[in-house]
């Protein structure tokens, strides 16, 4: 159940949180992009920062005026905590190097979400007395922080993987540079033997021409011994072509039944060949149907999603107006706030309309004021 202020403690909260988004306001206002081009831009935007950072200080211990006084609601205590964390960061940055563009444009958006986080809060405190946006600003905050650290460590594991994979292709390039040594190596050895190989070779071939001169020698004596040898042979073989006539004849007889029987087997794959390349023929045709059908609906769907993505278009052009308009009004909203709350302190410190009292009344006031101011001065 949200926790509500009360009403002392919520116009010490609103005032507070007022005077954070004017110092906030302030703060765009001295901190423009067009300073980082001008070289007296360091002198003037150190002093104007050092202000701004004194009066956070300040805010920061109205604030923790306020924890002090609060003591029964902690959520708001911690709340406030997150707050000057955040204005700690910004303060950090400022200090840093405020002209830097990184520096730059952290800050704006820093205080862009301060403002609109106090903006929030303000209209959440002035209609229902609770600060639910904040602790819901304060959270979102913590998830976008815990995402940010997630990609870090995703992002340095990734380095080192990225350094271990270069060492190790290091280590595959010196591998490769001693294996292609060793093969330099291993084709020297082998030209050297090849060299060895045509030596060795026309020796050899030097050595076959003289035996081949011996050999022949010796078979011109053979040959006449073997004349006779031959004639006696040839009588034999040719008993032995009459017995090899009959046995073609009957090969002949057999291959030409055999031939036969393969003519009626090659007739009938030819039929079925035939037959096949019909049924094949009609599967084509079936599937350049079905693809000329596929096309068509393809088209279709194409002209439909080109349809969907103007209409996403024209949708988030309408948003983007929505929200430009949305924060138009809130910008008048704030401006009207802050002129409202002026002129009620105007009217407050002069006494005019409601606020005015009688003669005693304001000696009174007067004599109190007096003994205030004397305190604080003590």
């Amino acid at each position: 159940m949200p926790v509500q202020i009360s009403g002392a403690q919520l116009i010490r909260v609103c005032t507070v949180l007022q005077d954070c988004a004017d110092q906030l306001a302030v703060l765009g206002n001295i901190m423009p992009d067009s300073y980082k081009g001008r070289p007296e831009a360091d002198m003037v935007v150190g002093t104007d920062i050092s202000e701004v950072i004194s009066q956070n200080k300040e805010a920061e211990q109205s604030l923790r005026t306020l924890r002090h006084n609060q003591g029964e609601s902690g959520c708001v205590i911690d709340a406030v905590q997150e707050l000057h964390k955040s204005h700690k960061e910004l303060n950090r940055t400022l200090e840093t190097n405020p002209l830097s563009p990184d520096n730059l444009t952290k800050v704006q958006r820093d205080r862009q979400f301060l403002v609109q986080v106090i903006t929030d809060v303000l209209a959440e405190l002035k209609e229902k007395r609770t600060f639910e946006t904040l602790l819901f600003a304060v959270d979102e905050e913590k998830k976008k922080k815990a995402h940010l650290l997630d990609i870090i460590i995703r992002e340095e594991e990734g380095r080192r993987r990225t350094k271990a994979l270069q060492r190790q292709l290091l280590d595959i390039r010196k591998e490769k540079t001693l294996e292609l040594q060793r093969l330099d190596e291993m084709t020297a050895h082998l030209k050297d033997q090849l060299q060895e190989m045509k030596v060795k070779t026309s020796l050899e071939r030097k050595y076959v021409k003289s035996s081949a001169e011996l050999l022949v020698f010796q078979g011109q004596k053979l040959v006449t011994h073997k004349e006779k040898e031959v004639t006696d042979e040839i009588k034999l073989l040719n008993d032995k072509m009459e017995v090899e006539r009959r046995v073609h004849m009957e090969m002949e007889i057999f291959l030409k039944d055999n031939q036969l029987r393969l003519g009626e087997k090659l007739e009938y794959w030819m039929e079925r060949y035939e037959k096949d390349m019909e049924d094949k023929q009609q599967e084509v045709n079936l599937l350049k149907h079905s693809k000329a059908t596929n096309l068509s609906q393809l088209q279709d769907l194409a002209r439909k999603y080109r349809e969907s993505e103007q209409v996403v278009m024209d949708n988030r052009l309408e948003k983007e107006n929505i929200r430009k308009l949305q924060e138009r009004e809130q910008m008048e909203r704030g401006a009207a706030t802050k002129i409202q709350s002026w002129w009620r302190g105007v009217m407050v410190r002069r006494g005019l309309g409601q606020f005015k009292k009688g003669k005693k009344g304001k000696e009174g006031k007067k004599g109190k004021e007096g003994k205030g101011k004397t305190g604080k001065k003590k």
